[in-house]
This record gives C-alpha cells, structure tokens and sequence, in this order.
C-alpha cells in the first residue's frame, strides 16, 4: 500500500499573491534562497503556541486586532491614529508591529501620551507641529532619505505658513515610507512670482502634495505647471467663509486642471501616503529596469 504524500501545513484557504511571486522569483532565479526564506518569515508570525501562523494574519491583542500582513499586501504597514487611544493601547500596538520588524508611525497624537511612548521604546523620533510620533527598531530607520534629483521624490509645497502642521504631518509620513522630499514654502497665489520661481524644481518631483487654505487656488494653479500627479490638500486655514476648510476642499474638487486629485480637510497624512505611493512604483520600476540592463550586459 503506497503512504500518503505528506501534507503542508496549512496556511489558509488562499496562497497570498506576494507568496506566489516570491516563488516564482525563486524559480526564475531573480531571488536567492536565503533572501526568499527571510521573507517568508516576515510573511508569518508566531503564535502563542509557537507554531507559525497563516501567512497575512492578524495579531489579536486586548483592544486592537493589528494587521501584520498588511505591509506584504499593501507595501507598508499599518498606521496607528492616536486621537482617542490610550497610551497602554499604542504601546500594545507598537509591541506588537516591532515583534513584527515593522517601523510605526502614530498620527494625531497628544504630547502626553508622545512623552510616554517615548520613554517605553528606545528609537523613537516625535514632532509636535505635526502631532505625530515614530518608532523603529533601529535608529537609522528614523532618518529620513537624502534628496537626490535622479531618484523618485516628493515636493511638499504649502500656500502660507499657517499650512505648516499639515506639511509637517506629510513630511513625517513621507519619512515612515523612506521617500524624499523637497520643501517649498509660502508661495500662495497672492504672490504669484513664488510659484514661478519654485516651478523648475518642482518639476523634478514624481509627485506633489499642494497643501492650500483660504480659497483653495494653489493645487490647479502648481497643476498647470507640472507634468505629475498633484494631490491637493485644503486645510481649515481661513476667514469665516472659508468654513472651516469646506470652501477650499469644493474649490479643489471642481478644478479644471486634470492632474488634481483631492484628500481630505487638513488630511496631511493622506496626501503624503499617495504621493509616496506614487514615488514608490517609479522607484521599483526604475529598480528594476537596472537589474534588467545589468543582466543583459552580464550576458553578453
């Protein structure tokens, strides 16, 4: 009688695509072994038993179900909103993505609760303008990437400098995702002579986030310069009619410039994550345009 073949464990229902291009990789010999084994262990967690769990799956803690396959799914991991939590909640969350070897990025978070988390975890970089706080296993995970023309960046431009919070709030979460930036200040359509003189840098950006108050006239006004995505951002920066951002958010959803797209009120953190969304493609893609060439040359 012939034995039954041996069975794999299980991992769930569904191969996740990442595991199914991983392998294939391997396959192709583009991916080593070590670095593929390496990644299939970031893949999956331990569970309180100490078998390996499904690949992808939750991480169930008291209060919070945190999404540890999210960063293989979607390139980063989860952020944590910190209005409303209490500081041993982010700390359990933290705890947890850092078993994971997963950097954290807290947004809306209080001072209070930033100075308690700064003293529980060792590498942590928090900024107070932007109310945002980030932890990493390492301390160069902390340091933000140095601008460089020829790699694909972000430009972070606000209309006035009552916008700053909101920029500071893209620039760290820019930082989080490892994506440079470049900073343009101050250069609202009241003078428009500014504009003009940013415009030959800001074309060197793969992406641009045009944070603007009052009436909104920045983001179409920098779109009709530019040949990339801009993603508009309206703060609640503005006299009483500009109804607390609501005037510069329906100015920027009916603008006429057809790169704009709009996040939401003071929405610093979204702007950000799509534009570096946007940078993090042309930089996979250029990546992997070099490692094309060199292999064509190798085999020559």
């Amino acid at each position: 009688m012939t034995p039954p073949a041996p069975q794999s464990p299980s991992i769930g229902n569904e191969v996740p695509s990442s595991l199914r291009e991983l392998l294939a990789s391997v396959a192709n010999g583009t991916v080593g072994v070590d670095q593929a084994a390496g990644s299939v262990a970031s893949m999956m967690r331990q569970t309180d038993d100490g078998k390996m769990g499904a690949l992808g799956e939750v991480a169930s803690i008291p209060g919070a179900t945190v999404d540890l396959g999210r960063r293989d799914r979607c390139g980063f991991g989860e952020v944590i909103y910190g209005e409303g939590k209490s500081t041993d909640l982010m700390i359990r969350i933290v705890e947890t993505q850092l078993g994971a070897e997963q950097s954290c990025l807290i947004t809306r978070i209080d001072p209070t609760s930033a100075a308690q988390l700064r003293r529980h975890f060792r590498h942590t970089h928090h900024n107070p303008a932007a109310r945002t706080l980030r932890i990493a296993g390492q301390p160069a995970q902390l340091v933000s990437p140095v601008l460089d023309d020829a790699i694909a960046h972000v430009a972070v431009v606000t209309a006035g400098s009552t916008d700053a919070s909101v920029a500071e709030e893209a620039v760290e979460t820019l930082t989080w995702m490892g994506i440079a930036h470049r900073r343009v200040e101050d250069i609202g359509v009241a003078g428009p002579q500014r504009l003009l003189a940013a415009v030959p840098a800001l074309r060197k950006a793969a992406a641009i986030v045009v944070i603007a108050g009052m009436e909104g006239a920045l983001p179409p006004t920098v779109a009709g310069h530019v040949g990339v995505p801009v993603i508009a951002v309206p703060t609640s920066t503005g006299y009483g009619a500009n109804f607390a951002g609501l005037t510069p958010l329906m100015g920027m959803l009916t603008s006429c410039a057809a790169n704009v797209a709009v996040v939401n009120i003071d929405a610093g953190f979204k702007g950000a994550y799509l534009a570096g969304l946007i940078a993090t493609q042309l930089i996979a893609a250029e990546k992997d345009a070099k490692e094309r060439s060199i292999s064509q040359y190798e085999g020559v």
